[in-house]
């Protein structure tokens, strides 16, 4: 018997359908299912909901039905476990749901019976230090980016950068996007980062629209360790993988690193980021 967690798109009533049916196939099997309350309230099985806490508990499998906001939110909630994650796709062309909803019981059949395709993706460390000191720390965990951005409209950021404990320079912009490549294609997309490989390993630092000349993102190792500290008196706030988790004053530090856990997508087939790519922007032949 396998035990297997389900994420839902709120506003998706398809998803909503597709998960109740696979769900009842699933129990009918013999298998055990589990939901965070809100979404097993929104399937009618209250009795399927658990904490969101408690999501990743002995989880075999974890299937996120919606798009690349819904899969953000299920990678979060078992990142630490290494659980393996479907991606069922019910919004536009994503970069990172890749099984589409006809395909979802023959890809749960091949993760049970261990002969599904996956690939693994980097996660970003991310922890907050409050007042630069580690007495007092939060830690999180990053599919697609760790972004320390301004809380004011009418003022900029200042943040002083420091690359594996030696000091860089500082920071005058909108705010800093440290993004894994798989976050590559995301918010550092638009500010003007560099497209990686999914699966390559690196640690990209992009400046949203910075008040200095250098504008450019550094590509760095990933075993790099990136620190952005909040300087003069001015505040930020964390923001990762979309949510927004706190407030940074002066002197309170972020430090981003290499997770030693990965995410664990399960494909239906071999991916083609290439020709995901040219579908995105309309890319031709000629």
């Amino acid at each position: 018997m396998a035990r297997l967690g389900f994420v839902l798109h709120p506003q998706r009533i398809e998803a909503r359908e597709l998960a109740s049916q696979t769900v009842t196939w699933l129990i009918e099997q013999g298998h055990q299912c589990v939901l965070c309350h809100e979404d097993a309230a929104l399937l009618g099985r209250p009795d399927l909901g658990v904490d969101e806490s408690a999501m990743a508990d002995q989880l075999d499998l974890i299937v996120s039905l919606g798009g690349d906001g819904t899969m953000l939110r299920t990678v979060s909630l078992v990142a630490a476990c290494d659980v393996p994650v479907i991606g069922v796709n019910f919004g536009q062309l994503g970069y990172l749901t890749d099984v589409e909803p006809e395909q979802l019981n023959d890809v749960i059949q091949s993760v049970l019976q261990h002969a599904e395709i996956k690939e693994e993706r980097m996660l970003l460390q991310v922890e907050v230090l409050r007042g630069g000191t580690s007495d007092n720390h939060e830690v999180f965990l990053a599919l697609n980016e760790a972004v320390v951005e301004k809380t004011s409209s009418g003022q900029t950021i200042r943040l002083d950068i420091a690359l594996d404990g030696a000091k860089f320079t500082p920071y005058e912009a909108d705010g800093v996007i440290i993004a894994t490549p798989t976050g590559s294609t995301a918010y550092a997309f638009s500010a003007r980062g560099p497209i990686v490989e999914p699966t390559h390993r690196a640690i990209l630092l992009t400046p949203v629209s910075p008040h200095m000349l250098f504008d450019r993102t550094l590509v760095l190792d990933d075993d790099s360790d990136v620190v952005l500290t909040v300087a003069e008196n001015r505040t930020g706030s964390l923001v990762i993988d979309g949510r927004t988790v706190g407030d940074l004053h002066a002197g309170d530090s972020v430090r981003c690193t290499a997770s030693k856990h990965r995410a664990h997508l399960v494909l239906s087939s071999p991916r083609d980021f290439h020709a995901i790519l040219k579908a995105k922007f309309g890319l031709s032949d000629r």
